[in-house]
């Protein structure tokens, strides 16, 4: 088995990176807040975050506080353990050498 066989192709892109890791380390975050921590466009995002749930890694929410649509972001089962998996190849990759 290859050293790089469990990482994960769905996580290679930084920003994909930076919502999973963001989504581990807090139970949601809504559009506005991993926009404002990734700083990037919305469409950017709004394209990673298709990707990630299309995968079935995150889970979307929409709903609308007060009058305002708000767009809610947390991991799947299946999305934390893929990532855990892709974070455990890394570090035996990176200790590999």
């Amino acid at each position: 088995m290859s050293i790089i066989t469990n990482i994960n192709k769905a996580f290679d892109h930084r920003i994909r990176l930076g919502i999973m890791s963001i989504l581990m380390v807090n139970e949601y975050a809504d559009f506005k807040m991993l926009k404002e921590l990734l700083d990037v466009t919305d469409g950017n995002l709004a394209s990673h975050t298709k990707a990630l749930e299309k995968d079935a890694y995150i889970s979307v929410e929409k709903q609308f506080i007060g009058r305002k649509p708000n767009t809610r972001y947390a991991t799947t089962k299946l999305g934390r353990a893929a990532f855990k998996k892709h974070i455990e190849a890394l570090e035996k990759l990176i200790h590999k050498q």
